[in-house]
Order: structure tokens, then sequence, then C-alpha cells
């Protein structure tokens, strides 16, 4: 029985493990960084006191989340001879990785209904978008997505693995640890499949409808300056909204994964440690209050340094 994975979608040789190793330690660090600045910025500014940037706080969490499952052990396996990761592991990383993904898109379509209420109904946005509303939307965030794949995980953990061992990846992802069963895996395939399928249909539906709303209202504004600023409100979230929806789309949402391997992988850097890189400096440089906030910030650090 297999108790190892062995990651050969990592590469062997030591001066391009070496190389990789500082490009995506300095990414790492980056993303865990700006994600953190944007939680304490939000937790400290009264400005940032808002439905948007609750919602935005969790968005950073959950980009930590998804980029601690993954970055670490490629940072270990690219420094090892052995790129090995064991069996408990890896369907920890599994879990783990595809939980906070999922939240993410949950938490994306929250994020487009709460740019809606905003900019279509601006009067009602505080009777509607209370804190109490907030929170629970956020536990059914993180809920939703942890029942959505548990499932589909305690599936494949009882599985028999008898070999081989090696999966052409950067890390386990379902499709390709799937293939390496000892059984008929039709059946769970197809529940990824749905799961993909409802997750990202359903909240992309929810996200497009609320958009076209939204863009139907500040068309109707009279002047530039209004319509510049209305959009300026929700022009991050659908940045980076626009990114995860079209590479998860393509990766999950298909009946059978195996086809496509290597696109695969290069998408999934772009999700898992690209995305989650950009995120802070979308989010911080595209929104005024988050860049007051930030100046704030630091010249009160600035002054307390001094004195």
């Amino acid at each position: 029985m297999v108790t190892e994975i062995i990651l050969i979608g990592i590469p062997t040789t030591r001066a391009t493990g070496g190389r990789l190793f500082f490009i995506f330690l300095l990414a790492y660090l980056v993303t865990i960084l700006g994600n953190m600045l944007i939680i304490i910025l939000i937790l400290v500014d009264y400005r940032l006191h808002s439905p948007m940037y609750f919602f935005l706080s969790n968005l950073s969490f959950s980009d930590i989340l998804t980029t601690t499952c993954v970055v670490p052990k490629m940072l270990a396996c690219f420094l090892s001879e052995k790129k090995s990761i064991s069996f408990g592991e890896c369907f920890a990383q599994l879990y783990f990785y595809f939980l906070s993904g999922c939240t993410e898109f949950i938490l994306s379509a929250v994020m487009s209904y709460d740019c809606y209420v905003a900019i279509c109904s601006p009067l009602l946005y505080p009777m509607i978008m209370t804190s109490s509303l907030c929170v629970h939307l956020v536990i059914f965030s993180w809920v939703g997505s942890f029942l959505l794949i548990l499932p589909s995980t305690i599936l494949k953990a009882v599985l028999p693995f008898c070999g081989p061992n090696e999966i052409d990846h950067f890390f386990c992802d379902s499709a390709p640890l799937l293939h390496l069963a000892c059984a008929d895996i039709r059946a769970i395939e197809l529940l990824d499949f749905l799961s993909s399928f409802v997750l990202l249909t359903g909240s992309l539906s929810l996200t497009v409808i609320s958009y076209v709303y939204i863009i139907s209202t500040i068309l109707k504004i009279p002047s530039g300056q209004g319509q510049r600023k209305a959009f300026a409100t929700c022009a991050s979230h659908f940045t980076t909204g626009s990114m995860g929806y079209g590479i998860s789309i393509f990766v999950y949402v298909r009946p059978s994964q195996k086809s496509s391997l290597h696109l695969s992988k290069i998408l999934f850097i772009l999700s898992s440690v690209i995305t989650p890189l950009l995120n802070p400096f979308i989010f911080s440089l595209r929104n005024e209050t988050m860049r007051d906030a930030l100046k704030d910030t630091l010249a009160k650090g600035q002054d307390f340094i001094r004195g």
C-alpha cells in the first residue's frame, strides 16, 4: 500500500530547484506580508470598518491559507533530493487547499452582492448589509465550503492506493491523485465535477447578475466623475474575480480532469501563487480609502519610532 506520494512535477536538478526556491520564497513572503497588511489595516483603521472591507479581510485570510497549503512544501521539495509527501499530509494539503478555494468563490459572490447593494440601493445599504448579516454570510462561506468538499475528500481517503505513487504535479491535486487509486473512480470524478459545477456556476451566476445591474446603474449616472467613482468601488473585485473564475472553470469543471495536465500546472501556479500575490496590490493601489489608511498607518508608525 502507498504510504507516500512522489511529486515529480517539481524540477529535480539542483540548479533549477535553487533558482525556483528563491523566486517562490520571495513570492510567498510578499503574499503573506501583503495580505496580513490588509487584514491589520482593516482591523485598526475606522474608515475600513464596513462590510466590503470585512469581506476583503476574509478574502485575504483565504489567500494566505491557499498559498500556505502548497508553497512551503514546494520550497522544501526544491531543495530536497526526495520530492515526497506523506499520504496523510497529502490529503490534508488537498482538503485545505480546496477549502480555501471554495470559500474564495462564495466570498466573491457575496462581495458582488455587496457592491450591487452599495451602488444600486445606496440609501438602503445600511439597513440591508447589517453587521449580523455580514457575519452570517462569512460563516456560510466557510461552513458551506467545508460541507461541499467533505464527502469527496472522505471517498478519496478510503480508496485503495497500491501503486504507482508518483504525481506529475507541484502538489496533491485531486485529479492526478485520483488516478493513482486501484479502483473505479468514475463516481468520485462525477461527484467532483458536480461539486465544482454547482460552486462555480452558482457563484458566477450571482456575480454576473450583480454586475449587470451594477453596470446598468453606473451608465445611468449623468456625470463622468460619478461613473468613475462608482466603478472604482467594485473594479478591484471584478479584476480578481475574473481571473479566479476563468482559471478554475477551465481546470475543474470537466467530467474527466486527466487531460491537459501541463496546462493545469501552469494555471495552478497562476491561481495559487500569482493571484494571491497580486490581490493586495490590486485592492490597495486601486482603492483610495485603502491607500489613505496605509499612509496614515505608516505615518503613525514612523511617529511611534521617533517618539
